[in-house]
């Protein structure tokens, strides 16, 4: 019960990181750059719990040749998700780029859960499952996804860009769904590996620090505009995105050796989805205020109804 309710609670976290990056975006000019900053930023929070709490940040040289490749590239995967979905957005718009990395991120969870891969434990994909992952997909089509097909029928100036086969561009965003668990999964075993959750935290902070700044000099090709960040004028909460980000992967870890990679996914997916209600309801953190409708808020019991079928 209280793995469960901790999932819910830094999913919710997820969702206050959601507009303070969104502002810290704002004020450095490039979305790439400030998962960049915000990455960097959690590396250094990382790197001083794993020294305060009396450990090395140092890895044994052996580990790299007995342990398969896959292992150090937690990080990889968070830096790809989070590239490949600004991509996705201006050929799919909000609604589907949403949508489309759920899809993929439910699927391969309950796939890494029902065959173990990255040694994983093996879960049963029973009739629960079934119905579970079936009410689960309503709720979030409901609380996320009917409030803004509507809008953007009624608004005809929003439109979406599409080059080519939108389909593409649909399995796209399924398929960098899929790289979220998968980082989970990864990441969970890495903590087995070096028997420590900062630790393997540390190294997906940095995989993925260094995966972005290769990305932010390929694309942007200047850094220059991290300095916008440090202005007096700049709200001082800008710097806590990676903070909550490594709290987020650092808690995933624990999670999945008690509750398997489903359930962690699930759970912080639905805790991620009900925050961000809650911040565009209040309009926290200079987000822009969306009212919660009642349609949203039977979206949300249906998915935590698919919540409790999940781990029966």
């Amino acid at each position: 019960m209280f793995a469960s309710l901790l999932g819910i609670i830094i999913g919710a976290g997820l969702s206050v990181q959601t507009p303070i990056n969104s502002e810290l975006r704002k004020i450095v000019k490039s979305p790439v750059l400030s998962s960049m900053v915000s990455f960097i930023v959690g590396l250094i929070f990382l790197a001083i719990i794993t020294i305060a709490i009396g450990s090395t940040i140092g890895i044994p040289i052996e580990l790299f040749r007995s342990q398969p490749a896959w292992i150090w590239f937690g990080g990889l995967c968070g830096a790809v998700f989070l590239t490949a979905n600004i991509l996705i957005f201006p050929k799919l718009g909000s609604v589907e780029t949403t949508v489309m990395p759920i899809i993929g991120m439910i699927t391969m969870s309950m796939l890494i859960d029902t065959f173990g891969w990255f040694n994983s434990a093996q879960q049963p994909f029973g009739i629960n499952r079934i119905l579970g992952i079936f009410f689960l997909l309503l709720g979030v089509f409901l609380a996320v996804a009917l409030k803004e097909i509507r809008n953007s029928r009624r608004t005809s100036s929003t439109k979406k860009e599409k080059k080519g086969n939108p389909w593409t561009w649909r399995i796209v965003g399924i398929v960098i769904g899929t790289a979220m668990p998968m980082q989970t999964a990864i990441n969970a075993q890495l903590g087995n590996v070096l028997n420590s959750y900062t630790k393997a935290s540390l190294v997906y902070f940095l995989v993925a620090s260094i995966t972005l700044i290769i990305i932010v000099g390929l694309k942007d090709r200047t850094y220059s505009h991290m300095k916008k960040a440090f202005k007096p004028s700049a709200p001082w909460w800008i710097w806590f995105g990676g903070i909550l980000g490594g709290i987020n992967v650092f808690t995933n870890i624990y999670l999945v050796n008690k509750l398997g990679t489903g359930q962690t996914v699930i759970l912080q997916l639905s805790g991620q989805i009900t925050g961000s209600l809650l911040v565009q309801h209040f309009g926290l953190l200079r987000s822009k205020k969306n009212r919660i409708v009642s349609i949203q808020i039977i979206g949300l019991i249906i998915m935590f109804i698919g919540l409790i079928l999940i781990n029966i």
